[in-house]
């Protein structure tokens, strides 16, 4: 089953105009996000091919600067769900379209992995972003957190079955 991450990037957010070329300092040196994502995004076994996803020029040159594949998306594109729909239909041929945030550098390549043989055991899945369950005590950090202006975040709510019903910006507790 042929594997595509979309790496969804957009330079004109409104609460933080430029994340993806933020520059964060790690073990490693210094690294803007858009490429701790790519790295991460390159680390899942399993992946046939990597690309960026974005409707931005600069974002575009950095990216190919760091060797990423870039995927040029509409600036209509109101989300990253929908700009990783977007590169679907630019790439046709993947059976599997993992949605991973240019802004999640940290996920860990294991998480990915096992959303992959998740969405293989489930053929009618093609598209996933990934998500974690937060118990009552990560959802109350995660709330401090937010209310300190420390992290944003998107809220998902499933049904039965594990679908997805809808993404938010505002936590649901």
């Amino acid at each position: 089953m042929s594997v595509l991450i979309a790496i969804p990037a957009r330079y004109a957010s409104t609460r933080y105009p430029g994340k993806p070329l933020v520059t964060l300092t790690g073990p490693d040196g210094a690294k803007t996000l858009i490429q701790r994502s790519w790295e991460a995004a390159r680390a899942v076994k399993g992946v046939d091919r990597v690309v960026v996803a974005t409707d931005d020029d600069r974002i575009k040159t950095h990216a190919e600067g760091f060797g990423a594949e870039v995927v040029m998306t509409s600036p209509a594109c109101q989300n990253g769900t929908e700009r990783c729909a977007e590169v679907a239909s630019k790439l046709p041929g993947f059976e599997m379209v993992v949605n991973l945030q240019g802004d999640a550098p940290l996920t860990p390549a294991w998480f990915v992995e096992e959303l992959i043989a998740g969405l293989r055991a489930d053929p009618q899945a093609d598209i996933a972003t990934p998500v974690l369950r937060c118990d009552g005590r990560a959802v109350s950090g995660f709330l401090a957190d937010r209310r300190a202006g420390r992290v944003g975040g998107t809220t998902a709510v499933f049904g039965a079955g594990g679908r997805a019903l809808y993404f938010s910006k505002e936590v649901i507790p």
